[in-house]
């Protein structure tokens, strides 16, 4: 079976993407059954898992999950914080279940128990954590298909897919692979296409680094929107007036762009025709007095 260019570069592109989540990156302490997954060790004491294995039993992990008929039969589980997140969304994608919160012993076993589940494949984050809901899945004969670090326990799991499952952005990045790869079996993307979800959805978010990006957002729009409001003089239809002009006696504007040369509202038609002509006394009509001589002095 030939495989096209575009499948084999965005293999190259999902290898890229586990070296730089350090997904390769082990732990300091080695079990002798994960020695088949180990490439070397690194000079300060970290074993370096070998990646084309974490491929391949990616890819088995995915198969496994898609010839289960009813995905709901498939419970993911995760003690450690860092994965719960990447659990949820996995679930969410790919229409898992899972266990919220603490595990309660007898899940798998206890029938009389409200929390009864019978899973047909259980996924776990860590084996050395979760070793409860492992214990009970293999008196049930449950397979466990389990994210395994250099130090995790194989003792009743199944399927070890080995990567580093301390790292938020490693277990993070290793949960979205899987959950593509399962809809990718199953005909819902296509392989020559992306994934519309990104990463960043499955890696953890601490609630305190959650809060203080909140509050800087908070802060920053606060700051855009301080500004001095200077007192308004718009009319309640919203229509701006019109810029003042010099008032003269009685309030009649004489000049500025306010004067149209109409008679202000409250003025007679008497003070309109003074205005109008300018200050004579013959056009004010009722002016019997002569103007003084020294009018000009006033």
């Amino acid at each position: 079976m030939s495989t096209s260019p575009a499948v084999l570069a965005s293999r190259e592109d999902d290898i890229q993407l586990m070296l730089a989540a350090n997904v390769h990156v082990g732990s300091k302490n080695a079990d002798f059954q994960m020695k088949n997954y180990i490439w070397k060790r690194r000079p300060d004491g970290l074993h370096v898992l070998n990646v084309a294995k974490t491929w391949e039993k990616l890819q088995l992990a995915a198969r496994i999950l898609v010839a289960i008929e009813n995905p709901a039969d498939v419970i993911a589980i995760s003690a450690r914080p860092y994965a719960q997140r990447a659990v949820l969304k996995y679930c969410h994608y790919t229409g898992a279940q899972t266990v919220s919160g603490r595990y309660t012993p007898g899940t798998f076993t206890n029938q009389i128990t409200k929390q009864y589940r019978e899973p047909r494949v259980l996924i776990v984050g860590d084996p050395r954590q979760d070793h409860q809901p492992i214990r009970e899945a293999s008196y049930v004969n449950i397979p466990v298909i389990a994210f395994c670090d250099s130090d995790s326990p194989l003792r009743h799991v199944d399927v070890a897919i080995p990567c580093n499952n301390k790292n938020k952005h490693s277990i993070g990045l290793m949960y979205w692979l899987l959950a593509r790869e399962v809809l990718r079996l199953r005909g819902e993307i296509a392989r020559t296409e992306e994934w519309g979800e990104p990463v960043d959805l499955f890696f953890h978010r601490d609630p305190e680094e959650i809060k203080a990006q909140e509050e800087t957002e908070a802060a920053a729009a606060a700051a855009g929107a301080t500004w001095t409001e200077e007192p308004s003089t718009w009319t309640e239809e919203g229509a701006a007036p019109a810029p003042e002009a010099e008032m003269g006696f009685g309030g009649v504007p004489v000049s500025g762009e306010g004067w149209d040369g109409a008679a202000p509202e409250g003025f007679g038609a008497d003070v309109a025709g003074v205005a109008a002509a300018g200050w004579d006394a013959a056009a004010a009509p009722g002016w019997d007095a002569a103007a003084p001589a020294d009018a000009g002095n006033w």
